[in-house]
C-alpha cells in the first residue's frame, strides 16, 4: 500500500501543555483527515520531529493532524510496614533512610515520601510506618524493583535488614497498594512548607465502596463530578488522588492532602463541609451510597522524607 504520510512541512507548535493541541500540516494527500495521538514517554515534546521540505507537491492539500496532549497517569506504591514498638522502629527508619531511599534514587525515583501515625493517634501511633513511591507506569515499578535487587550497594547497607534473623525480625507484615493516578490529578504534586516535619500534617483517606459499580462512581465523583477541582480550589494541597488497582481493601481509591498544621488542617476541612459545592455534591442521587467505609489517617512525614 501507499504511503500515508511523507513529509512533515509546519510545526505550529514545539511544546505541548497538559490538555492542549499540537497541529502540523503534512502535502501531498487530497483529503482532510484528523488524528489524535497519545502522548505519553515523549513528556509532552516532540524534539525530534523536523520540518520537511516545503509546498512542493503539484496537488497541495493539507493533512492537518491534531496530537492531543493526554496527560500522563502516574501510578503508585504504598508500603506499610506494620511494627511492634520502638526497636523495630528505629530499624526500619535505619533501613529506609540510609538504604532503601538511596537505592531509589539511584535507580531514578526523585522523590518518595515516609510517614508515622502523629501520636495522637494510639491506635496506629507506634505501630505503622508508611512508604510512598511513584513510579511512570507497572512496568517502572517492575524495572526499579529489579534494579534495587542488582544494586549491590543497597544490598550490602541493607544486609541487617533485609538479612535479619528469623527470630529478630525487624517488623511483623510488610502490605504493599498499587494506585493508578485520576485522569484529574494524573501528576503527584509535592507540598512546600515552612513549618518543621514533625508539626506538618498528611492526611490520607480511603473510602471503600460497597460494590464495583457503586465505586465507579465515586471515582466519577472526584473526577467528572468536581471533588478534585473543589478540594484543589480550597488549596488542600494533595501530592495525588488515585484507585487502588491492588489491596486488601477493594475496591476503594486513596489520596493525601497535606496541611503546614493542625490548625490549618481544621481550618481546610471545615471550609470544605461548609462549601455549597460540596454541600450540593454530596446530594446528587447518582453518588448515594457510594462509600461503605471511609478510612483516614494522620501523618507527619519523617525527617528524611523527601515530601
Amino acid at each position: 500500500g501507499s504511503s500515508l504520510i511523507s513529509n512533515i512541512d509546519r510545526v505550529f507548535q514545539r511544546h505541548i501543555p497538559d490538555r492542549k493541541c499540537f497541529e502540523f500540516g503534512i502535502t501531498g494527500v487530497d483529503f482532510t483527515f484528523m488524528f489524535m495521538i497519545q502522548l505519553r514517554e515523549a513528556g509532552r515534546k516532540l524534539s525530534a520531529i523536523r520540518p520537511g521540505p516545503g509546498n512542493h507537491h503539484d496537488r497541495l492539500v493539507s493533512l492537518n493532524i491534531i496530537i492531543l496532549a493526554e496527560p500522563c497517569v502516574t501510578n503508585y506504591k504504598i508500603q506499610v510496614y506494620r511494627i511492634t514498638g520502638k526497636v523495630q522502629e528505629e530499624k526500619v527508619d535505619n533501613f529506609l533512610k540510609n538504604s532503601y531511599l538511596p537505592a531509589l534514587h539511584r535507580a531514578g525515583i526523585k522523590k518518595a515520601g515516609v510517614f508515622k501515625p502523629i501520636e495522637s493517634d494510639t491506635a496506629a501511633f507506634g505501630k505503622c510506618v508508611y512508604v510512598w513511591i511513584p513510579f511512570e507506569s507497572p512496568a517502572h515499578f517492575v524495572k526499579t524493583m529489579d534494579a534495587m535487587q542488582l544494586d549491590a550497594t543497597y544490598q550490602k547497607d541493607g544486609l541487617s535488614f533485609l538479612g535479619a534473623p528469623f527470630d529478630q525480625a525487624p517488623y511483623v507484615r510488610k502490605e504493599s497498594i498499587l494506585l493508578r493516578a485520576f485522569p484529574d490529578a494524573p501528576e503527584f504534586e509535592i507540598p512546600k512548607y515552612a513549618t518543621a516535619p514533625s508539626k506538618r500534617i498528611y492526611e490520607l483517606r480511603s473510602y471503600e465502596s460497597p460494590t464495583e459499580n457503586l465505586f465507579r462512581k465515586k471515582v466519577h465523583m472526584f473526577n467528572q463530578g468536581g471533588e478534585i477541582a473543589l478540594f484543589k480550589s480550597l488549596q488542600f494541597n494533595a501530592v495525588f488522588y488515585a484507585e487502588v488497582i491492588s489491596g486488601s481493601t477493594m475496591p476503594n481509591l486513596m489520596y493525601l492532602t497535606t496541611f503546614s498544621d493542625m490548625e490549618s488542617h481544621d481550618a481546610h476541612w471545615s471550609a470544605f463541609g461548609k462549601s455549597p459545592e460540596w454541600v450540593k455534591l454530596k446530594a446528587l442521587p447518582e453518588y448515594l451510597n457510594t462509600v461503605a467505609k471511609a478510612v483516614k489517617v494522620l501523618l507527619h512525614p519523617t525527617e528524611y522524607s523527601d515530601l
